[in-house]
């Protein structure tokens, strides 16, 4: 097939065979939003209902001898994790935390004290993030999704995403979250990466047409799987996770799950290899 000149790039080609500079497009002068070396955009993964996943952060490294055909890993592992899982026909999610600050992590410095919020209450090392300020915030989730696509991931896994309700520090709205999550999938699917929601049902009806798939926890245990049922009608995998922390009937998340097409696992609160899958 022929590679045809898109029509951005002619008209650039074009202005710049007159003589002229073209406005707009300079390094200086493109947003925060559209990085130069990410036009034009492409495409993604697109998941499907019913793959089985497994959710591993461990602080030990990745047990890649467990089955399943999604992987969520973190952005720091190294890169023959990714490699072997992707020699094995699997799929790999790139967990950040785009809502909160993790003192361990190696980009910790950039962030200005001005977008750091409250302690993250059970977490520590973290604080919430000031989401309104996405041009404080852009060159390091930038960053962090170049890293993803350089790593070869196939989707982001964009956590603390549901934040305006929580005790941030700072007066944030439903509007400034979902602004937030808009801005995150734009950047993210111009360097070719799916990304999905991160529980927040009640942003769902808003942002299905640009999350990838859902990831969610305890919704079984708080009876609030139902609201993400239209990620499934619309062809998109919601995986869900219980935990063992809580009295929950798996068996029954189990049983509801195969019905309504949604991929459950159970885990232990602190994501690390163990995982249970249904019967």
């Amino acid at each position: 097939m022929k590679w045809l000149m898109p029509l951005w790039l002619i008209s650039i080609f074009f202005l710049t065979s007159c003589g002229s500079e073209p406005e707009n497009m300079t390094a200086s002068t493109i947003p925060p939003s559209v990085s130069p070396s990410m036009l034009p955009a492409h495409d993604w993964w697109h998941p499907t209902p019913g793959l089985t996943w497994q959710w591993d952060l461990s602080d030990s490294g990745v047990d890649t001898s467990v089955e399943a055909q999604v992987y969520d890993i973190d952005l720091y592992v190294e890169q023959g994790v990714i490699d072997e899982l992707h020699a094995r026909g699997s799929k790999v999610i790139c967990y950040i935390s785009v809502g909160s600050w993790e003192d361990w992590r190696p980009d910790a410095e950039k962030f200005s004290e001005e977008v750091l919020g409250r302690d993250y209450e059970g977490w520590p090392g973290e604080r919430w993030l000031d989401i309104r300020r996405i041009d404080l915030l852009a060159p390091i989730m930038q960053t962090r999704l170049d890293l993803c696509r350089t790593k070869g991931f196939d989707g982001v896994e964009p956590d603390n995403i549901e934040i305006y309700n929580n005790a941030t520090g700072f007066p944030l709205t439903y509007d400034d979250q979902l602004a937030y999550a808009r801005w995150l999938a734009d950047e993210t699917h111009t360097r070719g990466l799916a990304i999905g929601i991160k529980n927040a049902p009640d942003m769902v009806a808003e942002s299905l047409s640009f999350f990838d798939f859902a990831i969610t926890e305890d919704c079984f245990y708080y009876d609030w799987c139902s609201e993400m049922l239209p990620f499934i009608t619309a062809g998109k995998p919601v995986f869900a996770a219980e935990y063992t922390d809580k009295d929950v009937d798996f068996n029954a998340a189990c049983a509801w799950g195969q019905k309504n097409g949604f991929s459950f696992i159970l885990k232990n609160r602190k994501l690390d290899s163990w995982r249970q899958t249904c019967p």
